[in-house]
């Protein structure tokens, strides 16, 4: 079928932005997709525990930090805490701000594992979960999994039988520090035990829930959760020596929260490198992809609305929190360049106009909304880096680039021109080899067209 040709708008201020960048944008076949993602860490112990899929490897931080050898590392989106816990493992002051509890609790139980856990009462207090859980009988009710709309039917009766036990024990288990790696082995095999799958920006439903849904596949055989639960704490004990070996020390501080109210309580020039992956613009929904996790950590269906709209604003949902920003800065000057880099970035301000004129033919209208809010918030987090950072310090971030409507956002070059306004330059902009192409919807209409996937390298100026 021949591709439906599309009325291109102008792209003068886009093409301009990429002649100014494109000395500083190569590709680096070094840094590899699987570098990149958590793709890398599927065998990395400590962090294969938990399958949190955004974030970067263990060998991309060893490899940035082998470059820049500094003394102290952020990251204002640390998720599972790759960055910070491999930072301070090789003695750095290490800070970490993550927002999402189901990464956090990842986090911290690594930083666990390597400094407070007895690998022979985890073991001890593992198979005592185990056996509890094979119990014969109903847990009481008050135990029961406290499903929210979008998980319901999630589970087969067995399983919600077996779930239910295993935290009626772990409810009964005193040693906080033990609490909590059980919780992480629980809460980390749910989408195995389920009858959905993770999948971009929502989770898809097996036929055998019953659920009539969109984006339904069949899974594999799904294992009892028991069987589950035994193959997650033998992973767990297998790493837990390595771990200490790999971390053991000086852990890492973690703030929970968002970066947009947490980066502006750090001090002036606190930080020789930041290395991070904020989210991408791309619509993708945590709160729904891990709705079956926060669930067990007791979030409401409220909670989870509320924690949605406080993330950086990446899917449609997110409102504008322009507002609450000024509140929040009080007239501050670091929001007002902010605000005024967003308006005057030429850039942006030409891929939206199309967006906002052809509103009513988006899948979504409000991606134009999501747009406007991401480029204002990572304004606001830029303009806090390079208050942060030492003169001579590093910021290294993976991002990537995309696509609405057939409108390319180059999001490497409008956040790089963001950096330079606020006192780095921008070194380079390493493109990773193998690039993704746009979705198949608009594949369709609009032709296929790769974007870049990159990692940015902006030093501040002295």
């Amino acid at each position: 079928m021949a591709v439906k040709p599309h009325s291109r708008a102008d792209t003068r201020e886009r093409r301009s932005l990429h002649k100014r960048f494109e000395g500083r944008l190569s590709t680096d076949h070094a840094i590899t997709h699987k570098l990149v993602s958590y793709q890398g860490n599927r065998y990395a112990p400590g962090f294969r525990w938990m399958r949190y899929k955004e974030g970067f490897a263990v060998d991309l931080v060893e490899r940035l930090l082998d470059d820049v050898r500094p003394h102290s590392v952020l990251d204002p989106f640390s998720g599972v805490g790759t960055a910070p816990i491999v930072a301070s493992g090789k003695g750095l002051q290490a800070t970490g701000i993550e927002i999402t509890p189901v990464a956090m609790l990842a986090a911290k139980a690594i930083v666990l594992a390597a400094n407070e856990l007895s690998s022979v009462n985890f073991r001890k207090t593992a198979k005592h979960l185990a056996q509890h859980v094979r119990c014969v009988g109903e847990a009481s009710l008050e135990y029961a999994y406290p499903h929210v709309k979008i998980t319901e039917a999630a589970f087969p009766s067995e399983t919600e039988s077996a779930i239910a036990r295993a935290r009626e024990f772990i409810s009964t288990t005193e040693d906080s520090s033990m609490r909590t790696m059980l919780n992480l082995a629980c809460l980390s095999i749910l989408e195995s035990v389920s009858y959905t799958r993770k999948d971009g920006q929502y989770l898809r439903w097996d036929h055998r829930s019953g659920k009539n849904t969109r984006g339904q596949m069949r899974k594999k055989e799904i294992p009892r959760f028991v069987d589950a639960l035994y193959v997650r704490t033998e992973q767990m004990l297998e790493d837990i020596d390595r771990v200490k070996q790999l971390y053991e020390g000086n852990s890492p501080d973690f703030i929970e929260g968002s970066s947009l109210s947490r980066l502006r309580k750090l001090p002036n020039e606190s930080f020789d490198m930041v290395m991070t992956s904020p989210p991408y613009a791309n619509r993708y929904d945590y709160t729904r992809t891990y709705a079956l996790e926060l669930a067990w950590m007791g979030y409401s269906e409220d909670d989870i609305k509320a924690l949605r709209q406080t993330m950086l604003s990446a899917t449609v949902e997110n409102k504008s929190k322009r507002q609450w920003l000024t509140d929040l800065y009080e007239g501050e000057p670091l929001l007002i360049k902010a605000i005024d880099m967003y308006e005057c970035q030429a850039a942006v301000q030409e891929a939206l106009t199309p967006l906002r004129d052809s509103s009513s033919e988006l899948n979504n209208p409000q991606i134009v909304r999501m747009i406007e809010g991401y480029f204002l918030e990572m304004a606001v987090i830029i303009a806090e880096l390079a208050r942060i950072v030492h003169p001579g310090g590093v910021v290294a971030m993976v991002n990537d680039n995309v696509q609405y409507h057939g409108e390319e956002i180059p999001v490497d070059l409008i956040l790089s021109d963001f950096a330079e306004q606020c006192g780095f330059t921008c070194k380079y902009i390493w493109t990773i080899p193998r690039m993704k192409g746009n979705s198949s919807q608009q594949m369709s209409r609009f032709g296929r067209r790769e974007l870049r996937k990159c990692v940015y390298w902006w030093v501040r100026d002295g």
